[in-house]
């Protein structure tokens, strides 16, 4: 049974849908200050990259500052009166110096690029693992909230945002506010009166990036909301296109599709559009500040030639050539951070969905008991080993050890999946130890969520399940699934060789028991009619197998594992009535001496269970074994014999 999550948890984009509902940027201050903790592993290099940076701007700077004395000193004296042989020595000279000063920022710029793609992709490397690690901590009704999709699109389209900002947009930005303060100091230097023109400008400038930036902020969120849902929804449809096909939905998909479609590029249009806007604005400032500037300048060399001036008001031509070339390099910077500005807040908004994964509340789980290898010693004593044997004992916190034997038990049982709607009521139960349960009813009766219940995939709101004698919260939750096998109707294969995959359900299992397990399931016969038998690579969840191969491998999977406890979630739903009858007697060897459960709509694979359980509406309707449930000719006689079929 699939959980409902609240209306206002879901994501929405089925029939009907109108699209994501954006939210408006969060915290981007305190998203910031939380990414440069990934920093703190990188310190050192970052140093030198820091260094880097302000040597490339300062050289620069310093680079155009020899233009002043170039001019000045040399060009204008040899225009004037002659280029002697020592002036063509002292202008090469000057020249020579020039192009070291350049070399040095090049230099410095190679350096910076590639170190800091070393701390780009070492934070990257360091998010997305603390993301994955978190992942497998999350509860199953995350994944019952978000799609597939949205949730890749969070490891991919928002780590692509944050790659692009730690490698490129950072630096850059500290690179251009060096130049921009640098060449401030230089300008005031050169002409405090032409300074005045460009401050100005400045102040317009910092405003128009202010305005616009606000407004392109909200619409870079959106757009990498609609792009995580946009994604989620194609991998949904990828994966189902079977069915798409089958019930000729393409034009419905194709409508549904075009809708998230248009919110994404409406969120993509708006983003570039304030984004685009920013640049020519900021140039056409920059080449109104440079016209005036230059006709002021060119005003002020004039009075200098005429030596009726006061010097504050007048310039040379090497100067004013100089402040010329401040002014362009001046804007350049300004130009080139509202651009960094833009990709920042791309990424802070990728950065916002990450750690809105990183910080979703793990599975809760305090329990202390824990399942260890056991053994018997000589005094008939069971102590813990090493060694995994087929003994298995419950290890509480003071030490004492239980044997683990198979005895779960509801008692009044009530569980809900959104806390609204009751999916199981006043449920009440056990299985003794080696018993087999099965669970029979219709679609949405509650079967498969009894078993998600002694799994805790979900926390039950009234009652108790123990395992044992022991309240199963009490067990750690590893240690509790440790101990059980499931195999569920939808199976899902690894990329990997069959040997690998039946390998999963036990990860020190040897060749010799994988094998035995597979023959356990049936399985041996068709794997070693594969290419290359259990060396066969398995790719894109099984696709090279029929659905009842891939079956098989689950239950062979569940039988390596070897558990005390054994969940058969409809697992021969996919197997032809033949293979089915010589699994069950390979597993008559498997669920001896367990505890099994079982759920199956084919009402002959429960025949044999010690009792039987007859699930309507969430609530135990009948129980007994085959022949009472027959006796009392209520619902199970009905389904049994045809005069009620399940749905």
């Amino acid at each position: 049974m699939s959980p409902a999550p609240k209306a206002s948890e879901r994501v929405t984009h089925g029939p009907g849908s109108r699209g994501p509902k954006f939210a408006k940027p969060k915290n981007a201050k305190g998203t910031f200050i939380r990414l440069l903790r990934y920093f703190k592993p990188y310190w050192i290099t970052l140093l030198i990259v820091t260094a880097c940076i302000i040597i490339a701007a300062e050289a620069n700077v310093i680079g155009t500052a020899l233009l002043r004395p170039l001019i000045d000193d040399y060009i204008a004296p040899m225009v004037g009166s002659g280029a002697t042989q020592e002036r063509w020595a002292a202008f090469v000279h000057q020249i020579i110096k020039m192009a070291v000063v350049y070399i040095v920022g090049a230099v410095c710029i190679y350096v910076n690029s590639r170190l800091m793609i070393n701390v780009s992709t070492g934070i990257l490397y360091d998010i997305r693992t603390e993301m994955f690690r978190k992942m497998q901590k999350l509860p199953i009704k995350y994944f019952d909230r978000h799609t597939h999709g949205e949730i890749m699109s969070r490891y991919t389209n928002d780590t692509d945002a944050m790659r692009e900002m730690l490698g490129q947009s950072i630096p850059n930005l500290i690179n251009s506010l060096f130049r921009v303060v640098s060449v401030f100091v230089m300008m005031v230097i050169l002409s405090p009166a032409l300074t005045v023109i460009t401050v100005v400008m400045l102040v317009l400038m910092i405003l128009v990036v202010k305005n616009l930036g606000k407004k392109s902020g909200a619409f870079y969120k959106k757009r990498q909301a609609a792009l995580g849902i946009a994604n989620g929804y194609i991998e949904e449809m990828t994966e189902g296109q079977k069915v798409v096909k089958v019930f000729c939905r393409e034009d419905r998909i194709n409508n549904e599709f075009a809708k998230l479609n248009d919110d994404l590029r409406r969120a993509e249009a708006g983003a570039n559009t304030w984004a685009s806007i920013l640049m020519p604005i900021m140039g056409n400032l920059s080449y109104i500040q440079y016209a005036i500037t230059a006709l002021l300048g060119t005003l002020m060399v004039v009075a200098k030639a005429t030596n009726n001036y006061p010097a504050i008001i007048t310039l040379s031509v090497g100067s004013l050539i100089t402040f010329l070339q401040y002014t362009r390099n001046f804007a350049q910077p300004i130009t080139m951070m509202s651009q960094q500005f833009n990709s920042i807040l791309s990424a802070l908004a990728g950065a916002e969905r990450i750690f809105a994964l990183i910080d979703e509340e793990p599975e809760e789980d305090n329990g202390a008991i824990r399942l260890v290898n056991a053994r018997y010693d000589e005094s008939g004593s069971l102590v813990e080993c090493g060694e995994r044997t087929d003994v298995w004992g419950w290890k509480q916190p003071d030490g004492t050890l239980t044997r683990v034997r198979g005895d779960v038990r509801f008692h009044d049982v009530d569980f809900s999946y959104d806390g609204e709607k009751i999916v199981l009521d006043d449920v009440s139960l056990y299985a003794k130890p080696g018993q087999k349960i099965a669970f029979v009813g219709s679609t949405g009766a509650g079967k498969t969520t009894i078993t998600n219940l002694i799994n805790r995939f979900y926390d039950i709101q009234q009652g108790e399940i123990t395992y044992d004698g022991f309240n199963i919260r009490d067990i750690g939750k590893d240690d509790l699934r440790r101990s059980l096998a499931m195999v569920l109707q939808d199976t899902h294969l690894f990329t990997g060789t069959v040997r690998e995959n039946i390998r999963f359900g036990k990860k020190d299992a040897t060749d010799e028991e994988i094998e035995h397990a597979a023959k356990l399931a049936n399985a041996h016969s068709f794997i070693m009619h594969l290419p290359q038998g259990y060396d066969t690579m398995i790719v894109d969840d099984g696709e090279n197998l029929s659905q009842g191969q891939r079956q098989l491998l689950a239950i062979a999977r569940a039988a390596v594992a070897d558990p005390p406890v054994l969940i058969l979630d409809e697992a021969t739903s996919s197997i032809d009535t033949r293979t089915e009858a010589l699994i069950e007697r390979g597993m008559d060897e498997l669920m001896n001496g367990r505890t099994v459960f079982v759920i199956a709509h084919r009402l002959s694979t429960v025949r044999n269970s010690n009792a039987i359980m007859v699930l309507e509406h969430g609530r135990i309707i009948e129980r007994g074994d085959h022949k009472d449930l027959i006796a009392q000719k209520g619902r199970y006689y009905k389904l049994y014999t045809g005069a009620f079929e399940l749905s």
